[in-house]
This record gives C-alpha cells, structure tokens and sequence, in this order.
C-alpha cells in the first residue's frame, strides 16, 4: 500500500470493533524506549503492521505493541523517513535501519538505503542485507559493486565470504551507450541509414561497437531520449528542415534485442526534456510548431498510457534535466545569469522551486545528479566560454559551492555527462573521460576513446547481455 493511501483503505485492515482507532495515536516500545506514533502512518506503510490489523489478534486492540527484537535507534531512522525526513546515516545506523526495515517490511525505508549506497559503504550494505533478508536492498547493493568492481574488488575479496562474491560477479556491469543526432530516413536512403546506429564503449578493448540500428521511422533529433529499466526509449523529435514533429515513439528491449513502438503524448513535441524514475517516463516541456510549451506528460509502463501532470511554472525547451535519489530535477535558465531548479514532486503532482543560482553564462547548461548533490554546468562567460564552469548544490545542506577549477568543454562533452556508480563519464569525439566524484569534487580517472559522431549526443547506461559484450 503507497503512503497516499485514504484512510478507508487502511481501515478494511482493522478489526470492526477497532476501526474507530485508525487514525488513534499507538504507543510502539523499542527496547527501553516508548514512541507514541499516528497508527495511521504505521499501517499505511509497514507491512508488519498491515498483518498485524488484518489478522484480527487481540494486539489489534491494544494501545501499546511491544517490538523486542528490534533497537530504538533504528525505529528512530524508520518514522524519520516515513515522516518525508531523508537522514545520512553512519555505519550502525545502516545496520539497524536494515534490521527495521526487514522486520517491519518498510518499502520506503528500502528505497532510502537503496538512494544512499555509495563506495563507502556498499559492502556493508550488501552484507548486511543478505544477513537479514532485505532482497531489494541486497541486489541494489550488489549492482553497485558489480558496477564499481575494478576500484572495489581487492576489498571485495578481503571482506565478503564466498557466496556473495559470486553473486557479484554473476552480474552485468552497466556500460556507456550512446547515439548522434539523426532525422527519420527512407528505405531507399542506405548510406544514410547505415550511419543510425546506437553503440555503446567496450572499455576493456577501448573501441565503440555497434548495438543496434535504429527504427527507420525513428528520429533522434531534437528528441528526449532515456532509459528506464534497462530499456531505451526515444520520445519526438523533428524531421526536415522544417522542424516538423515525429509521432512515433519507440522503446528498445536489450533482453530482446529488439525495437517496439510505444504510445505517442497527447501534445506531440521536440526538444523536450524525458526522464523515467518509478516506472513512469516524464516528458518535460519541448516544442511543438516552434512554439515552447510548459505542458508535462507521464507515461506509465505498465499501463502504456500517458496522461498530464502539473505545467512548468513558464514554457522551456531543451531543459536540462536529471534524477538523483528516486527525484527529478530542471533547470529552467533565464539568460545571461539565473538559474532556477525546480522539483518534480509526484505525491502532490506539483513543481517546487528548489534553488536558484545566480551566475553569468554565454550559452548551455548541463544538470547532472549524484547522491545528495546537483551538478550544474554552464559556459564561462565572455571568452571563458570554451572553459565549463561547474556549481555544486547540495540537496541535505541547501547550500552551493563552486567546484575548484574549469573543466574543458571542447565540443560540448560535459554537457553529455552520465553518473555510473561514484563514476562520471563525459562524452566527446575526441575522448571519452571518466571522473572520480568524490564530495564536491571530480577527479580524472581515465581517458578513452571519443565517440565517433557529429553533432549531438545523448548518452546513457545499459546492462547488456554476454552476446554483445564477449563480441
């Protein structure tokens, strides 16, 4: 049951001589500790306590349920989060956050740990979540390593037993896929078309490899392209010189191998921003006639329909947008110097203005999400305008810093930017660059091969099978 459930939903799990006590107050004693909490909120979002009202025990009357296996302080950690609260937490407060949310079975407590795995303590998380039976936890925690495997594997193989190192390794890493800019072709257009492909870095040989072709009615022109659950997904975009809208949209199945066509948005539209978290895709804003729009539709997977939500506060087209921690964020810039963030929050299916940051600019900016911190890119003024400059927004703090330095942005490869686990990589044709995120830092890793296209790029992550990566 989501935590916007109504309070008549929740009711049909209690007793009827109970139902008057839905939204009473419940006094849950944890070790030596009593927390008097909304026995609403409990049973909206613990499971634990769904059973328990559903079951019809005498408990159900109680005013007071006794949890003797659990630790205070993790109960604490529990209603923080289930209160909207999101609490950085050391290594004993993960370890009884995972014991609580096994117990209870809090999803959003789940989904809170999930959010917070990083290189510090992923390992701990991981064993910790096989030890108790946290599974969603346990192979989030397990994909994290498999992805950062080459910087992790000697403490991988000093500190975790046998049985979970093989799960790691029984994995597949996620690698950096990418696509030009192209416009719909014609059957008989061959050169044309041999050029529509979408490939993505085999690291180990450093060299770019072909993974699919794209659908000849597909356009990636001006159009929002994403990934969510391991499938692509092309939304709009423009053919001709006249801008004119594409309707088709397409998803690319990599289990398959395959490309399929999806619905098409009510309001047709280019040049808009697509980001999928949740199962939903959420085109954000765009154009369509030449005209920019503040319109946003989602598109649910598993209903394949799409529906409107709550406009941008004005119209933008090409806003940079990204997620980070299970949240969506956009940048809406106000040329020559403001910068403004908005949050996609989906409970109130309404944008929040975030922050705003004041900086001069020529062109472009760029938004790019890791843990707790947004990164937003721009071109330095003036005749800085070859040099990126880069601002860190910290989520928790609510406080900016600019990062030490410029960063070169020849041929516009921050503004490519993908985050793969406490990695960043940048995309241009002449190099293709991975950072170490490190706090409010990005440090060089290493240099490989630049992808080899024109134009725009968009790049993104994939978890492909063995028969593509063993080619």
């Amino acid at each position: 049951m989501s935590a916007n459930s109504s309070e008549s939903e929740v009711e049909r799990f209690l007793p009827c001589c109970a139902s008057d006590l839905a939204s009473a107050k419940l006094t849950v004693v944890v070790g030596d500790t009593h927390f008097s909490e909304e026995r609403m909120l409990l049973v909206q979002s613990c499971d634990y306590f769904q059973a328990l009202y559903r079951s019809g025990m005498k408990e159900c009357l109680q005013k007071e349920i006794h949890l003797k296996s659990l630790r205070a302080r993790g109960f604490l950690i529990t209603m923080a989060v289930l209160r909207g609260e999101t609490p950085i937490l050391d290594a004993d407060d993960i370890v009884e956050a995972i014991e609580c949310a096994a117990f209870l079975q809090v999803a959003v407590l789940t989904k809170h740990l999930i959010d917070l795995i990083d290189s510090d303590n992923c390992l701990l998380m991981y064993h910790t979540a096989a030890t108790f039976g946290l599974m969603d936890l346990y192979h989030a925690a397990a994909l994290f390593i498999r992805d950062m495997y080459a910087e992790l594997e000697a403490e991988v193989r000093k500190t975790l037993p046998s049985e979970l190192i093989s799960y790691v390794e029984s994995l597949i890493q996620c690698v950096l896929v990418a696509v030009g800019a192209h416009v719909t072709c014609g059957l008989d257009e061959t050169v044309h078309a041999a050029s529509r492909t979408v490939c993505y870095l085999d690291e180990a040989g450093n060299t770019w490899k072909v993974l699919t072709d794209l659908p000849l009615d597909a356009s990636t022109s001006m159009a929002g392209v994403t990934v969510l659950d391991n499938k692509l997904y092309i939304i709009g975009g423009v053919r001709g010189s006249h801008k004119h809208v594409v309707d088709t949209c397409f998803c690319y199945s990599v289990e398959n191998n395959s490309w399929s066509r999806i619905a098409s948005p009510a309001q047709l539209r280019y040049n808009l921003g697509l980001v999928g978290v949740d199962g939903r895709l959420h085109a954000i804003g765009g154009e369509c006639e030449r005209t920019a729009m503040s319109s946003v539709e989602i598109y649910d997977i598993k209903s394949g329909k799409w529906s409107f939500a709550d406009h941008l506060p004005r119209p933008v087209a090409g806003a940079a947008c990204t997620k980070t921690m299970s949240r969506i964020f956009v940048c809406l810039w106000r040329p020559p110097e403001t910068t403004e963030i908005y949050e996609y929050v989906s409970e109130k299916d309404k944008w929040v203005v975030v922050t705003t940051l004041i900086r001069h600019q020529s062109y472009g900016h760029c938004i790019v999400g890791h843990r707790g911190n947004l990164y937003v890119m721009r071109n330095g003024p003036s005749d800085d305008f070859l040099r990126c400059l880069m601002d860190c927004y910290n989520l928790s703090s609510g406080q900016w810093s600019s990062l030490p330095g410029h960063f070169a942005n020849s041929r516009g490869s921050l503004f490519t930017a993908v985050v793969r686990g406490d990695s960043v990589f940048t995309v241009n044709r002449s190099m293709t660059l991975e950072y170490a995120i490190n706090g409010k830092t990005w440090k060089p890793r290493r240099q490989m091969k630049g992808f080899p296209r024109s134009g725009s790029v968009w790049t993104f992550l994939l978890r492909l099978p063995g028969c593509f990566t063993q080619q």
